[in-house]
């Protein structure tokens, strides 16, 4: 194919940023430099004012510049990470407007996608998030296409779930640019035996998420996952799985060592620390959602299962 010009890529590093996600996406980069003996990429970092900026890991990085001195980039990622508030996402949106005019593709990573959406950038682009976000970006963003994916490259408009997926959407860009020989040749190096492409689940499946391999029990389970509003009754579960209430008892026993009232329990309550965890939305709204018939059976149940209650675990995030 013929030979690319050198990319320019920047990198806005915003305060508790994923590190995992950052690593993925520039490593690819600097491999690629490597295995191509010349510097196909090069690359600057961003920060607020050009201040020292903190991974959520704690490590900390100084940007080679602030906003307004940033050189011009062909590409700029975005990374950030959590449930991000409004006074952290304010402060880029004009300058991530006058970059979107000027031809510059723009990327979010992990939590990146909830800035420049908020500059406006994805209305009307096809967008993915991580899975964390998911509910709440498409209640936030009505404007943009929601995909469940591991990265989506719209047009001018990237957006990536984050963590390893950050390595799958590098080299695919990588690809895009320079060849499938040099893509295989990174995914060697990454010791990355079964590349994965942008339509890949971001979740394991239920077997793997529960260490079972029974088709029954991993039937009974999906359902559970599925009714979570409106509970399901150990009847509908068991003719779910083809067994009588007793058999499915069992099983459950056996394989995962608890009761299908204590299993469904514990996955609407997983569900319900997630959704305190990522939105903010009203604890009774979650409650309710997540099939509890009373606030107070909720933060009961809430409190044995997480030794705290509803409201003390969100504030622990905050």
């Amino acid at each position: 194919m013929p030979e690319a010009l050198q990319q320019r890529l920047a990198f806005l590093l915003v305060d508790q940023f994923s590190l995992m996600s950052y690593a993925a996406v520039i490593e690819p980069f600097r491999a690629a430099n490597a295995l191509a003996g010349r510097d196909l990429y090069v690359w600057q970092h961003v920060g607020l004012g050009g201040k020292q900026v903190s991974a959520s890991s704690g490590i900390t990085f100084m940007p080679d510049s602030g906003l307004d001195a940033a050189l011009p980039a062909d590409t700029l990622f975005v990374f950030a990470a959590g449930a991000l508030r409004p006074a952290v996402k304010r402060p880029f949106a004009s300058w991530l407007r006058k970059l979107g005019r000027s031809g510059t593709v723009v990327a979010g990573v992990s939590a990146g996608p909830y800035i420049i959406a908020d500059a406006g950038l994805l209305d009307g682009y096809r967008a993915t998030i991580h899975w964390d976000h998911r509910e709440d970006f498409e209640e936030r963003y009505p404007a943009i296409v929601h995909e469940e994916a591991l990265f989506v490259i719209d047009r001018n408009r990237i957006t990536c779930a984050g963590g390893m997926a950050g390595m799958d959407l590098a080299i695919e860009l990588i690809r895009r640019d320079h060849g499938h020989d040099l893509a295989a040749r990174l995914s060697d190096w990454f010791i990355r035996p079964d590349p994965r492409t942008a339509d890949r689940p971001q979740r394991a499946g239920v077997g793997t998420r529960y260490g079972v391999k029974d088709s029954r029990l991993l039937q009974a389970l999906a359902v559970m996952e599925d009714r979570m509003e409106f509970p399901a009754s150990r009847a509908e579960l068991a003719q779910s799985a083809g067994l009588s209430v007793r058999q499915l008892e069992r099983v459950f026993s056996k394989e995962l060592g608890t009761t299908i009232a204590g299993q469904y329990r514990a996955i609407r309550l997983e569900k319900a620390a997630h959704l305190l965890r990522t939105t903010t939305r009203p604890a009774t709204d979650i409650a309710l959602s997540c099939g509890f018939a009373s606030n107070s059976h909720f933060a009961r149940s809430f409190r044995q299962a997480y030794r705290t209650t509803p409201g003390r675990y969100r504030g622990l995030l905050a």
